[in-house]
């Protein structure tokens, strides 16, 4: 049990480190970033492939504001990733150096736009499977069910979104995600290592934000019962 949790957690820890990497463009150069951007994408087809069957049930049940939801997001993450893709291959000065298309501004922008609306909804994504994610990492640290794990487990969800809409701030990430032009560049030169804090740190409060906004939604799509004063 303990280490099937374990592997749940792997593979989109793996995933969400090798999109961080790859943001750190400035810090690793061309070459390295686009290792990490196809190790990424490869991972992310495999992911796509073993989760295969929500795709059929798309169409099966009843949908609600909750799952609505779940569907646009997968969808607005789907078009995102496909932009992310084709612009890779046409601006690849490293992994398909010899088939570079174009070396276009545009394009290049275009690419760091959907990179960032990646990370986001990858963020919102795992936010969806939040309570999944912290049933796993109760498994993992073996901590025993009680009130006390359970408010120190909201405890943390708190602190993640309270550091997140602070990282979130000192990022610029808002002015990232409305294609515009951002004046916070990172210093890799002063530091590394709180980029990637930061980065996680959004990453996760954008996750428990999403949690409770679904929460919200299916507890507003559930029917209310009505007392029935009469007699019977």
């Amino acid at each position: 049990m303990l280490r099937l949790a374990a592997n749940r957690l792997l593979l989109p820890a793996v995933m969400a480190a090798l999109l961080m990497l790859s943001l750190a463009y400035w810090w690793l150069d061309n070459g390295p970033h686009e290792i990490f951007g196809t190790a990424m994408f490869g991972l992310l087809v495999w992911h796509v492939y073993t989760n295969r069957r929500w795709f059929v049930t798309i169409r099966i049940g009843r949908y609600d504001a909750r799952r609505w939801a779940v569907v646009i997001i997968h969808t607005w993450l789907a078009i995102n990733i496909t932009v992310l893709f084709f612009t890779s291959v046409l601006i690849s000065r490293s992994v398909l150096s010899f088939i570079q298309l174009t070396d276009n501004v545009s394009v290049i922008e275009l690419h760091w736009f959907s990179a960032y609306w990646v990370v986001l909804i990858i963020a919102i994504h795992i936010g969806s499977h939040w309570k999944r994610v912290m049933a796993t990492t109760a498994t993992v640290l073996r901590l025993s069910p009680s009130r006390i794990r359970t408010n120190s487990l909201r405890l943390f969800s708190a602190l993640l979104l309270a550091s997140g809409t602070w990282s979130f701030a000192v990022l610029g990430v808002s002015t990232k995600l409305m294609f515009g032009y951002s004046l916070e560049f990172w210093e890799f030169t002063a530091s590394v290592t709180p980029f990637f804090a930061h980065w996680t740190a959004v990453i996760a409060g954008v996750a428990v934000l999403s949690y409770y906004s679904m929460a919200a939604l299916r507890s507003a799509g559930k029917p209310r019962s009505h007392s029935n004063n009469g007699a019977t």
